[in-house]
């Protein structure tokens, strides 16, 4: 069997730009069981309720949501444990420091498969407000609106 290449999607939680000022991003590995990553090759999970939290200095994900393996048995894990996550050393040092602040919280971002290997994508972020929500989705319209009127012109200056 050849060797995957490459970077294929699982799950994203798109909503976490939203919600979050994303600081900083780091890839790292997740610990898994065999049911785990054949549910994960299927292309099923949800990061939408996830966290990581840094405890005994370790980093471990809580709250994803990876289905049960429909042909597993006895075996199968259950789907919203908790799963150690792999970082270096110095970044989990700094996780820490960081995490430590008042308001970073570490959120995963992406789950996708790299060269064979499950990686997470976690993201340091901090806590939008309701104003900073707002302001986003304004400047995000505004963005969308002067891409309209660029490409009407260009439109008009063609015909």
């Amino acid at each position: 069997m050849a060797k995957e290449k490459g970077r294929k999607l699982i799950a994203q939680h798109k909503r976490a730009r939203h919600d979050y000022h994303i600081l900083d991003t780091y890839e790292c590995g997740l610990v898994l069981t065999g049911t785990e990553v054949k549910s994960l090759r299927q292309g099923r999970a949800s990061l939408v309720d996830g966290f990581a939290q840094i405890d005994g200095g370790e980093v471990w994900l809580h709250n994803v949501h990876i289905p049960e393996y429909t042909q597993g048995t006895w075996t199968n894990h259950s789907a919203r444990r908790r799963r150690k996550l792999l970082l270096h050393r110095s970044e989990i040092d700094k996780l820490v420091g960081k995490t430590q602040e008042s308001g970073l919280t570490l959120v995963p971002i992406a789950l996708y498969f790299k060269d064979g290997r499950a990686k997470l994508e976690l993201a340091l972020a901090r806590g939008k407000r309701e104003y900073d929500k707002r302001q986003t989705l304004r400047e995000k319209q505004d963005r969308r609106e002067s891409d309209r009127a660029i490409s009407a012109a260009r439109r008009r200056q063609r015909a």
